[in-house]
């Protein structure tokens, strides 16, 4: 599809497909765009409550991610013996010249020796928990999608992680908490995927950009959390346990007032579901959801034949066969698999920018907890000024110019000495590449959830997630090549990235579609 034909052809502002009046033998069909928009309200009590909720998702994988930072830490160690005072490093020291400041239990590598020839085992640690978040991404973004639905999903994923993570703190030696961590990120790749599709599917389409901008808060603010549990827990051991027990609590005392998402219920043929969470909506938020109206899928929008069958007050719905979906449906379609491919390159480049300027922060000569807090706070503009600016500039303009905004900072890196005022520039350099790409990784999340329709869109977001995490796989491999070398490569997958973007089309102001026809239907209508 030609960028050209996309954003100039007509105001975004409006939607492409209007508010209908649809109606048959007295009955009111709506999709849940319009009805959101026309009688529950696009983001009132209801979804508020539901939306902090789900969102508190985000700071369980957050801690279930960075708890390798203060786990993996490189302790501190003291000379204990005449032979050590002149060295600077461990490695060559002879044994019981030094020793541990805090005990060996205070970090993996201090308790199992993964230092010198070992220090490889603490990258391959971290790259087999991204691997496993890449394989689970994939894996429950079609269970979403299908079987377990969002809210069942994200239940069973927030169940394992707790488990797991407790498990891994009784790890008996280094093989074993390899595996629980590989096994637990099996479980991490997939939560913020889910609970982001919960939290922003009950939005209408005029606030549900902001909306899912706001994740991220919830994200940084988990990190920043972490950071004073860490703190309270030196431990790895303790620590792995206080940060676990609050997903097993996420499921018990959370995971009830959730609702599943009525866009899953139509999709899969549970219209009756649907129609229950859509009038305690409605209820929740003040407004009136007359009997008469009910709710159609996209493609279904303009057809009368349907099956109608009573509910329980007597009044009609629509029932039908679930709809099922699968990424051989998003291939097999000419609109939706090149943005699955561009979806994918692009959260690519993002993941290792964000990942790699990120890892920097364990180089630092100063203390790591605050350092992590630092990091975590210095995200936060950058997800204000894209939700600001989100509905005003659109999706795709917003997604050029934040990995272009990263890649010329860290070109600008490249340049940079290594000594004196350069050494500063080139900080404020890669903290500004952060900064530009930490607003492109919230983004792609709301962009990517936008440009496929419901019985899909997990498992293409499973994709683009997947994608993300083999950058975040690769991102450790990249930092170790130098200090030029690297800004080089971030760079270049910033500026490229953002080349790609203009082949995605805008989805500001747009319906949600439910199905691949109602999609490929309303985009005929667009490029016309």
């Amino acid at each position: 599809m030609s960028s050209q034909n996309l954003p100039d052809m007509r105001d975004l502002q409006q939607p492409l497909i209007p508010s209908s009046d649809r109606k048959s033998d007295g009955q009111e069909k709506l999709t849940i765009d319009e009805m959101l928009q026309k009688y529950c309200g696009e983001f009132g009590k209801w979804q508020l409550k539901h939306f902090i909720l789900t969102s508190l998702a985000w700071a369980l994988e957050a801690f279930h991610t960075m708890v390798m930072i203060f786990a993996d830490r490189d302790p501190k160690w003291w000379c204990t013996g005449p032979d050590c005072w002149a060295q600077a490093q461990i490695c060559g020291l002879p044994p019981g010249s030094w020793d541990w400041v805090d005990g060996p239990g205070s970090s993996t590598i201090s308790e199992w020796g993964l230092m010198c020839d070992d220090k490889y085992k603490v990258g391959l640690v971290q790259a087999l928990f991204f691997f496993g978040c890449m394989i689970g991404a994939g894996i429950f973004g079609h269970l979403s999608d299908s079987s377990l639905g969002r809210k069942g999903s994200l239940t069973t994923i927030c169940l394992l992680n707790g488990i797991l993570g407790c498990l891994t703190a009784l790890s008996p030696n280094y093989l074993v908490y390899t595996f629980l961590r590989f096994l637990s990120g099996l479980g991490t790749g997939g939560v913020g995927m889910c609970a982001f599709v919960l939290a922003t599917e009950p939005i209408g389409p005029s606030k549900r950009g902001v909306a899912g901008m706001s994740t991220f808060y919830f994200f940084s603010t988990g990190i920043a959390l972490l950071s004073g549990i860490a703190y309270l827990f030196p431990s790895w051991r303790s620590l792995y346990v206080a940060s676990s027990i609050p997903s097993i609590l996420f499921v018990t005392f959370i995971i009830p007032f959730l609702s599943e998402s009525p866009r899953w219920f139509l999709v899969r043929g549970k219209a009756k579901d649907a129609m229950k969470v859509m009038r305690l909506m409605a209820q929740s938020n003040g407004r009136i959801l007359p009997q008469d109206v009910h709710l159609v899928l996209d493609d279904d929008a303009n057809n009368t034949n349907y099956v109608e069958n009573p509910k329980d007050d007597g009044s009609p719905i629509e029932e039908r066969e679930a709809i099922k979906g699968s990424l051989r449906d998003v291939l097999r379609s000419p609109v939706t698999r090149l943005r699955l491919y561009l979806a994918v390159v692009i959260n690519f480049c993002c993941a290792i920018v964000y990942y790699g300027l990120s890892l920097n922060v364990v180089n630092l000569d100063t203390n790591l907890y605050l350092n992590v807090l630092l990091n975590a706070v210095a995200e936060m503009p950058a997800y204000t000024l894209t939700a600001i600016m989100l509905n005003k500039f659109g999706r795709k303009p917003l997604t050029i110019g934040t990995m272009w905004f990263s890649g010329v900072f860290c070109l600008l890196a490249t340049m940079m000495k290594s000594y004196g005022t350069w050494k500063i520039l080139r900080m404020i350099c890669g903290v500004l590449g952060i900064f530009g790409m930490s607003g492109t990784y919230n983004l792609l999340f709301i962009y990517t959830v936008e440009l496929f329709p419901t019985v899909v869109r997990n498992a293409a977001l499973g994709c683009a997630t997947q994608a993300s995490q083999m950058g975040a796989i690769l991102a450790p491999l990249v930092v170790v090549l130098g200090t030029r070398l690297p800004f080089a490569l971030f760079s270049i997958c910033g500026i490229f990235g953002g080349l790609l973007g203009f082949y995605l089309p805008e989805t500001l102001n747009r319906p949600l579609y439910d199905t691949m026809t109602g999609m490929e239907e309303g985009e005929a209508i667009w490029i016309s």
